[in-house]
């Protein structure tokens, strides 16, 4: 004796929440690529064999080589410097400052901006540079 079934179950593949998985993936990749760019201020770093890379939260002091002054992404001029940094450097005194200065500005420079950022209590210091390729 066979019974026979009066609701059979159908083998389709419901592609809803297949759809919402794809589209929560794409929202979390993109939110997370925003917090890896880099600044915006465009410099060409020197060159080293032996770099580190900071992961943790610092200054940047940014020199182009038109000579501009940024303290993050904000533009300063050498007077400014100091007012700027004195905030930031009241939150913690023994944060790091990177100074990201194009290859082409002068040595004299990137010394007067270092140099400023200590009159104001800056305490440690780190030059940003390139990986030279190949390494």
């Amino acid at each position: 004796m066979k019974f026979e079934r009066k609701h059979k179950i159908e083998p389709n593949f419901n592609y809803a929440s297949l759809t919402d998985i794809v589209l929560q993936l794409l929202i979390f990749f993109l939110i997370t690529s925003s917090f890896v760019s880099s600044p915006g201020i465009q410099v060409q770093l020197p060159k080293a064999q032996t770099s580190e890379t900071q992961t943790d939260r610092q200054t940047v002091l940014t020199i182009t080589t038109s000579g501009r002054l940024y303290i993050n992404s904000e533009e300063v001029t050498t007077e400014t410097l100091g007012q700027k940094l004195i905030p930031i450097l009241d939150q913690n005194r023994s944060q790091v400052i990177i100074v990201r200065a194009d290859k082409e500005v002068s040595l004299q420079k990137a010394v007067e901006v270092i140099d400023l950022a200590k009159g104001v209590g800056a305490q440690r210091f780190l030059i940003a540079t390139e990986p030279v390729e190949g390494n």
